[in-house]
């Protein structure tokens, strides 16, 4: 089971990075996190893959007033992701044609999708993004929707006025990712390991995904 469940996360991690060069090759609009990744790489020089990996580590620090603390998977996320968006960038090529672009976003939307599933199913922790979401709600008693809606808000803002792409991409993952890993999610989640007097009992318990939630 263990085996199965680190070949889940890296899997997972490694497609959830491509799927972020995808986005970018397509042209046609990011989701918030990433408006501002490309915002900040466009400001200061960096490849959108090391933006990823430093702002990842500056959410954990966000964290610690939340009482909120990383577990294995949040740690693999928070360098990984950056790392194979880097690589995936390196080898797709952008489009400069319609039909192209919304294959490419197509693709892409699909693909985070099953890194998604892949990632939270391996239950390895959440990625600093989603910590940060659900401490925040924990915190202060906010809902998940509210607290999400604000911070990727926020980010979105500062992301546009710093030069990230928005646009029909934008919506399209918005819409369609949250259904999507609903609908992938049981195909991919681990049964929980019970102590042995609980064998009787279900191992999976159902998982609330928040549509269009950043698992990284």
């Amino acid at each position: 089971m263990l085996t199965r469940r680190l070949l889940q996360l890296f899997i997972g991690l490694a497609m959830y990075g491509i799927s972020l060069a995808m986005f970018i090759r397509a042209g046609l609009g990011l989701d918030p996190w990433d408006v501002f990744h490309q915002g900040v790489a466009g400001r200061t020089g960096l490849s959108i893959g090391v933006v990823v990996i430093i702002v990842s580590f500056l959410v954990l620090l966000l964290w610690i007033p939340l009482r909120q603390w990383p577990g294995f998977g949040t740690l693999c996320n928070a360098v990984l992701v950056g790392v194979f968006a880097d690589i995936g960038l390196a080898l797709i090529p952008a489009f400069s044609h319609l039909g192209g672009q919304i294959g490419m976003l197509a693709g892409a939307v699909l693909l985070n999708g099953i890194a998604s599933a892949c990632y939270i199913g391996a239950r390895f922790g959440p990625g600093a993004r989603d910590g940060l979401m659900t401490g925040l709600a924990r915190r202060t008693g906010w809902s998940v929707r509210v607290s999400r809606t604000l911070i990727e808000v926020v980010v979105l803002g500062v992301g546009w006025l710093l030069g990230g792409s928005v646009g029909v991409g934008t919506v399209v993952y918005a819409l369609a990712i949250g259904p999507l890993v609903q609908l992938l999610l049981p195909r991919f989640m681990v049964p929980a390991v019970l102590p042995p007097d609980t064998a009787g009992l279900d191992a999976a318990e159902p998982v609330a995904v928040e549509p269009g939630a950043r698992t990284f």
